[in-house]
């Protein structure tokens, strides 16, 4: 029986034993040795299968290098789709001086001893697999080790001591673990070290060690998302031979040190995402010849670009949301090798500089939301470079350059808020690569010319209020990728070109103008994707089609304002429309029996000719009137009116006594509680709290926005308490159900700061009323935005920014907190969208601290979550942790992908997961994502969605965490490309690359 337990160990040993005997005079012992590492792994992919027991030796064999005794100095096994405990037997190979097991599924713990007896052990990387346990600390006893990977594991525990004795160590790399405690000193001891790589680790908050200015030959410091706090050393100035600096993503404070600037050798300086204040340092940049990346966006820096730092031969420049003003220096022209600029959301004015591209291969160039004057240059595009030109948001005026309409590298192009006026070059409608061209809000004049028939991968055209005129053209129809024409507000005229039918991946039509006529061209039934139709405030004739009723998916319909005639189509019942207004036209016969109701009135106005079963309507039918009784009527309903309208006014000046005599005697029974610093009073809040400010209700209370006296918005959630309750059982239980959601959301957001978790400002109480004060989110809910006819707003860059964020907001929830929070109700409408489209994740009445007993989770008395959303194993087991969340946000991001509800009558009794799995196998991905979606970005979206099915899979186990969401994110966004940390130096980390391009400013 004992044997019997052991069985697998048995066989394994007797198998060793039969190698040994009957191979003996075959392979010799370092060929035994690697034998027995074969039969340790599961080899899937028979990486392994020359490893051939009758050969002589392994010296032949695949990723086995041997010297020329034949002694195996090197094994290299990265990306095998290996998968078992590292194999401590290799340190039997006395002249083996490389490991490389980088990219596989290498699990469980590394022990102490067998490590140790590595002596010759140079490198060792074991990146990207899934080893756990504390970090051995006798790695540092091996005496010829320059290069240890252990990116990418599980890791946890503090960095122990004796990492601070290497003695020839040169790269150090731990990226993406899950060490505690703080960067440690000694780590400056280690004099040899070259790299020194960190990154996404959940570190407690700690300020950067002074010490880490002692590694004189250190080349790379990647610090991003570490945790760090307080101000950058002066010490680091001192790294003489430092290439890429990375402090990223943390909450550094105090300004740049001007020791930075003594970086003579510097490559990449990335400080972007912190909280640094003041001014860039304006001396000494032009000693750092070897600069070609500056990123120090999204923090609060301020004053003037240096003159000097735009002299330098930079090849990126990101500055970024920040607090910074006055001109971009002419100098950043002469960069001969500058291809990005971005330094959207600033404060700076004056003119571009006049030779900005002409001297570089300038790609991107973003100055959105800024005060820049004066014209486009000529020389953007004069290398052939140019993709993306953003210019939203400032004062520009003038023309758009002659020189941009040859410009046919162009990709995503959007002049719209600024003073730009004149016709544009009729070259610039065809440039055959533009897939966004918006000149919306400007002063734009002329027609749209014939040659826009060459923009053949154009797919959203955004024209609103300008003065463009005259008729579209026939070629309009053959933009076949265009899916939002945009062109109100302007001076068109004429007829619809019939081949306008041929634009089948349509989604949104605004053509709401003044002047446009005829009839809606036979053959609209094309457009099945079209979801949102505006053709108000025209003069189209003729019958409104009966096909409109086969458009399955549009929602939003407005043709009022017109001279549509006949009766109204019965298909229009097929519809579920959200908006909907036929007013103001000359339509007659009976309304639909679906909108025969009151509650459509408003839509039908204006139609003498229209009947149903809605008072007001069809005044016509039924005989004259007698004019005496007529006017004897109409009397009596002015005088009634009277007497309402005086009543009304009468008890509104007695119900305002009456509430501000109550709100008097009940204000000082508030109590006020922040959690920042208030630029408000609780009485500005108070004063608010009307009907007409309610954004929502639910449940649980209403939401109010309240505008405060400085301008600014806060979004107010008003909780009733158990005294405004009934008495009976079901109530008290929602009563108690109301005060711990308001306790467990001041208790989570009243102590967590980031960036993409809503900013909780204050709390009001009394014994009746609970208020919770909270930043405004203009775009409101991301179920509410993506379910609705304003879903063609977020194109596929705007939502992987949205997925993104919220990633993040949830990363730091469950690796940053300490102890981890759960969420418990994470779905699309608790993910709030600020007036960028940045997302906050929101409404944390049910998250939870994960007090973990021996299982790792915590066992729940209900179920909180909402249908669609809540992980399997949590519906019928009731024991939560962070891989509920990840189930939740993978379905967050089907919607996304999708479009569609989690759950849906379309899916039968199936929810989001399970309906997209079984199309996925039957039809194929084109069936699953969303037509609204740019099919240029195919690619992307296809990997985002397998994110998507991983944190949806089934099994806890399999769904990666936070952290590994973000990762996968991170390496999405950079690039499509995947990273290896640790490999080549260090990577760049991701960051957006198109963050003010954020949705229609239409």
């Amino acid at each position: 029986m004992l044997l019997h337990g052991r069985r697998p160990e048995l066989l394994l040993f007797l198998l060793t034993v039969f190698l040994s005997l009957s191979l003996t005079l075959c392979l010799n012992q370092e060929g035994l040795y690697l034998q027995r590492v074969k039969l340790g792994f599961d080899d899937p992919n028979g990486v392994l299968s020359d490893w051939n027991p009758r050969d002589e030796t392994p010296c032949k064999w695949n990723g086995v290098s041997c010297d020329s005794a034949g002694s195996v100095f090197s094994l290299d096994l990265s990306s095998s789709n290996l998968s078992g405990p590292f194999p401590t037997i290799l340190c039997r190979l006395k002249n083996l001086s490389f490991i490389s097991l980088y990219d596989n599924f290498i699990n469980s713990t590394l022990l102490e001893d067998d490590l140790s007896l590595c002596q010759s052990l140079e490198h060792l990387d074991l990146g990207q697999n899934f080893l756990t346990g504390v970090l051995p600390h006798r790695l540092a006893d091996l005496p010829n080790l320059k290069y240890l990977d252990l990116t990418g594991n599980n890791f946890s525990g503090i960095i122990p001591d004796s990492f601070g004795t290497f003695q020839k160590l040169e790269v150090l790399s731990l990226v993406e673990n899950l060490l505690e405690g703080t960067i440690p000193a000694f780590l400056g001891n280690v004099s040899t070290l070259k790299q020194l790589n960190l990154s996404y680790n959940p570190f407690s908050p700690g300020r950067i060690p002074p010490e880490l200015g002692n590694l004189a030959h250190l080349e790379v410091l990647w610090l991003t998302d570490t945790n760090l706090v307080g101000e950058i050393p002066d010490s680091l100035g001192r790294l003489s031979k430092l290439t890429d600096l990375d402090l990223a993503i943390n909450s550094l404070t105090g300004s740049i040190p001007s020791s930075i600037t003594e970086l003579r050798s510097a490559v990449q300086l990335e400080l972007y995402n912190n909280s640094l204040t003041g001014e860039i340092p304006s001396k000494g940049w032009i000693n750092m010849t070897s600069l070609r990346r500056l990123d120090a966006s999204m923090n609060g820096l301020t004053g003037l670009i240096p003159v000097e730092l735009c002299e330098l031969p930079l090849e990126s420049l990101n500055l970024y949301e920040n607090n910074l003003r006055g001109e971009l220096p002419d100098g950043i022209a002469n960069s001969p090798n500058l291809y990005e600029v971005r330094l959207f959301q600033n404060q700076l004015s004056g003119k571009l500089p006049p030779n900005l591209g002409k001297n570089s291969p300038l790609r991107w160039i973003d100055v959105s939301t800024n005060k820049f004057s004066g014209q486009i240059p000529e020389s953007l595009c004069f290398n052939g470079a140019l993709e993306e030109l953003l210019l939203i948001e400032n004062l520009f005026s003038g023309e758009i350059p002659a020189t941009l309409a040859e410009c046919r590298s162009l990709l995503r192009v959007r002049l719209g808020h600024n003073s730009f006026s004149g016709e544009v070059p009729a070259g610039f409608w065809g440039l055959p690569h533009v897939s966004l061209l918006e000149l919306t809000g400007n002063s734009f004049s002329g027609g749209i010319p014939k040659t826009i028939a060459g923009a053949s991968n154009l797919s959203q055209l955004i024209l609103s209020s300008n003065k463009f005129s005259g008729s579209f053209p026939e070629e309009i129809g053959f933009l076949d990728s265009l899916f939002e024409l945009s062109v109100n507000d302007n001076k068109l005229s004429g007829s619809l070109p019939s081949s306008i039918v041929n634009l089948g991946q349509l989604v949104k039509l605004d053509l709401r103008d003044k002047e446009l006529s005829g009839k809606i061209p036979s053959g609209i039934g094309s457009w099945k994707k079209l979801n949102e139709l505006n053709l108000a405030d025209n003069d189209f004739t003729g019958d409104i089609p009966d096909e409109i009723g086969d458009l399955s998916v549009l929602n939003y319909l407005d043709l009022s304002g017109n001279r549509f005639s006949g009766k109204i189509p019965v298909g229009l019942q097929n519809l579920k429309l959200n908006w909907l207004n036929l007013s103001n036209n000359h339509l007659s016969g009976d309304i639909p029996p679906m909108y025969a109701k009151e509650m459509y009135k408003e839509s039908f106005l204006g139609n003498p000719g229209l009947c149903g079963d809605i008072e007001g309507l069809c005044d016509g039918r039924g005989g004259a009137m007698d004019m005496g009784y007529a006017w004897l009527l109409r009397s009596i309903f002015i005088l009634a009116g009277l007497v309402l309208v005086i009543g009304l006014l009468w008890f509104y000046l007695k119900y305002r006594n009456f509430k501000n005599a109550k709100r008097s005697i009940d204000r000082s029974k508030w109590t006020l509680m922040s959690f920042h610093k208030l630029g408000f009073s609780e009485d500005e809040i108070l004063n608010a709290l009307d009907e007409d400010n309610v954004i929502g209700s639910g449940s649980s209370g209403k939401v109010y926005k309240v505008v405060l006296g400085n301008g600014e918005a806060v979004a107010v959630k008003k909780l009733w308490g158990r005294s405004k309750l009934a008495d009976d059982s079901s109530d008290v239980e929602k009563s108690n159900f109301q005060d711990n959601g308001f306790d467990a959301e001041v208790e989570t957001l009243g102590k967590i700061r980031h960036k993409n978790i809503v900013k909780l400002w204050c709390s009001c109480t009394t014994r009746d009323c609970k208020l919770l004060v909270y930043e405004y989110m203009p775009n409101g809910s991301l179920g509410d935005l993506l379910h609705s006819t304003k879903s063609g707003l977020l194109d596929w860059p705007i939502r992987f920014k949205i997925a993104m964020d919220a990633a993040e907001g949830l990363s730091y929830l469950h690796h940053d907190c300490a102890p981890p929070i759960v969420h418990r109700d994470v779905k699309s409408n608790n993910i709030l969208l600020d007036a960028d489209y940045g997302a906050r994740v929101a409404d944390f009445g049910v998250a939870k601290v994960v007090e973990v007993n021996a299982k790792g989770t915590k066992s729940m008395s209900v179920i909180a979550g909402s249908c669609g959303y809540i992980a399997p194993e949590y519906a019928y087991t009731l024991r939560v942790n962070e891989k509920s969340d990840i189930y939740s946000f993978g379905v967050v991001i089907l919607e996304l992908v999708t479009g569609k509800l989690p759950v849906d009558p379309e899916f039968g009794e199936k929810d989001l997961v399970k309906w997209l799995c079984t199309t996925l196998d039957q039809k194929g991905v084109d069936h699953v994502i969303d037509p609204k979606l740019d099919s240029c970005f195919k690619d992307e979206i296809c990997r985002v969605l397998n994110i998507g099915l991983l944190c949806t899979s089934p099994l806890p186990i399999n769904r990666p965490s936070m952290r590994r969401v973000v990762k996968m994110f991170q390496e999405i966004g950079n690039g499509n490309q995947p990273k290896t940390a640790g490999k080549d130096g260090k990577l760049t980390p991701y960051y957006y690359e198109d963050a003010s391009d954020q949705g229609s400013v239409a």
